[in-house]
């Protein structure tokens, strides 16, 4: 009897220990924090430093490259600095693995990533590095005396692409790349539609030329392209398609300090007129369909919406194209900005990786870091990762720049580096800066984001499956989101410290504590069991 008490209360303590490791382990939930850093008076020189960048690309080689010859250059700067590259594809796996990694302060010393993310990193205590006091700092600020390259100062970074970076009462990020979203249209179907382009993109024209597109033969084939296949409006990211609807209407999404607006009567409106359009298969999507880019360079989409980022797989001359050659049709692309409810007050998003640096136990580690955010925002670096693709450099100092200018200028002039649709991307966000915009950043933002998308999805895909859209479904559509994505959990909070809601775990971090709870189940029944067992073999 002895003998099995003790195995039991064996069984026990290792659960119990299992289940301590594991609450250390789900991210930023229950992490101990770390002491605010202090900028130390000198940067040490004579030490070594190994630190972590985090970055993300689109299995693009020559963003590769442009990150490995930065470190490089960074590095040839400050020999006693060792910069370690891990690239990912995707921002939400960043975003997952710099979660998970909070508790046991394992976090990479540099990472890309957006705001929306860093507000739910810094529910860990002191983990993301407040920037204000290194901007200012006269040796190791931003274009400091001590810095051993041309960075830019404070003022000759955008000063709408910096605010970017500022929530909670500090800026805790600075911007590296910024886009927007474009429209790249298949001028050549449009007109033989029987409609010209406008000189402003609108909502209205969009729907009317998609649905016009509908037309078919007897045999099923478009009319417009003679094929079986036509998908005439396709929108990448669903989130930014709903975000800036409602932003051009004037309707809520949400408020600065986090409260919900996402759910009113404009969203139901806006949400009948895309069902309307899913129905009729006009409309569709990315996560529905598949790449935009790939219906319009096969002559089987109209309007594909996506980032200025995205430009070099846009078009018949597309440099990065992910169909076969025989299947691209010849077209004249033109790049519009998104379409709009007021053409006289145009309103677009901005968007674009940040760079944060988090904080660790040695501020001298922390220093090197910032040199090496720094070194990102130079010319050299700014100017080469722009040309990859249709972002635009984050500094005035890259952007008025003889180099830039020249690369500009140059539209057309090959199918690479000055493809004619990724400079007309570029342009087009150059010429519409003020008319961008940022969604409130807090914790729970993220997952707003999110919600404001999957209500697009599942509206499309709820008519597809020839489901009623009413007020009904409305209702319970607005209920199985906020439930999902937790926004009745969603609070505002003191950027600088304090703690509300944290929002979602990590999927990991879900499956783990489930575990462990199936684990405590078993135990329960084995004690159970054991109990009834020697009470038989007692009689």
């Amino acid at each position: 009897m002895m003998k099995m008490r003790k195995k039991i209360m064996s069984a026990i303590l290792f659960c119990m220990i299992t289940v301590g490791s594991a609450l250390t382990l789900t991210g930023c939930h229950g992490s101990r924090g770390m002491d605010p850093f202090v900028v130390p008076e000198e940067f040490d020189t004579s030490r070594e430093y190994e630190i972590t960048f985090w970055a993300k690309n689109d299995t693009n080689k020559t963003q590769t490259m442009i990150y490995e010859q930065a470190i490089a250059d960074f590095e040839a700067l400050y020999p006693n600095i060792n910069v370690n590259l891990r690239l990912y594809t995707d921002y939400g796996k960043i975003y997952n693995d710099v979660i998970t990694n909070i508790a046991t302060n394992t976090t990479p010393n540099v990472c890309i990533t957006y705001p929306d993310h860093i507000a739910t990193y810094l529910t860990g205590d002191n983990q993301v590095v407040p920037l204000d006091e290194l901007f200012g700092n006269e040796k190791y600020g931003l274009g400091g005396s001590e810095v051993r390259f041309d960075a830019p100062t404070q003022e000759e970074i955008i000063p709408k692409f910096l605010e970017e970076c500022a929530f909670g009462g500090h800026y805790y990020a600075l911007p590296y790349m910024r886009s927007t979203e474009a429209c790249y249209i298949n001028k050549t179907y449009v007109e033989a539609l029987g409609y010209t382009l406008p000189e402003e993109l609108t909502w209205d024209f969009v729907w009317e030329v998609s649905e016009a597109a509908m037309a078919q033969d007897a045999e099923g084939n478009f009319l417009v392209n003679g094929q079986q296949v036509l998908i005439p409006f396709i929108y990448k990211s669903t989130d930014n398609m709903m975000i800036q609807m409602l932003a051009q209407r004037g309707a809520g999404y949400s408020t600065e300090d986090g409260e919900i607006l996402l759910f009113n009567d404009t969203t139901k409106e806006l949400l009948y007129t895309i069902a309307e359009h899913g129905e009729s298969r006009a409309f569709s999507t990315f996560k529905i369909s598949s790449y935009p880019a790939n219906f319009l360079n096969a002559g089987q989409c109209i309007f594909a919406i996506d980032s200025t980022a995205g430009a070099t797989w846009m078009g018949t001359d597309a440099p990065l194209c992910d169909i076969a050659e025989d299947k691209i049709v010849e077209f004249e692309t033109v790049v519009m900005p998104i379409p709009q409810f007021d053409t006289e007050n145009p309103r677009m998003i901005s968007q674009g990786p940040s760079v944060c640096v988090f904080n660790k136990e040695d501020p001298q580690e922390v220093m090197a870091s910032w040199l090496f955010v720094q070194f990102l925002l130079t010319n050299d670096v700014q100017i080469a990762y722009a040309q990859t693709e249709g972002y635009v450099p984050v500094t005035s100092k890259a952007q008025e720049s003889e180099a830039y200018q020249d690369y500009l200028s140059r539209s057309g002039e090959d199918n690479a580096l000055y493809y004619e649709v990724k400079l007309a991307a570029t342009k087009l966000l150059l010429d519409n800066v003020e008319n961008t915009f940022v969604t409130p950043v807090f914790n729970g933002s993220a997952s707003l984001r999110d919600a404001a998308g999957q209500l697009i999805e599942n509206t499309v895909k709820a008519v597809r499956r020839d489901q009623t859209v009413d007020e009904g479904y409305m209702e319970k559509l607005y209920s199985d989101i906020t439930a999902l994505h937790r926004l009745d959990q969603v609070g505002s909070r003191d950027m600088a410290g304090g703690k509300e809601e944290l929002g979602a775990l990590p999927q990991t971090s879900v499956v783990l504590l489930a575990s462990l709870a199936g684990a405590w189940v078993l135990i329960v029944l084995y004690v159970v069991f054991q109990a009834v067992k020697t009470k038989r073999n007692s009689k």
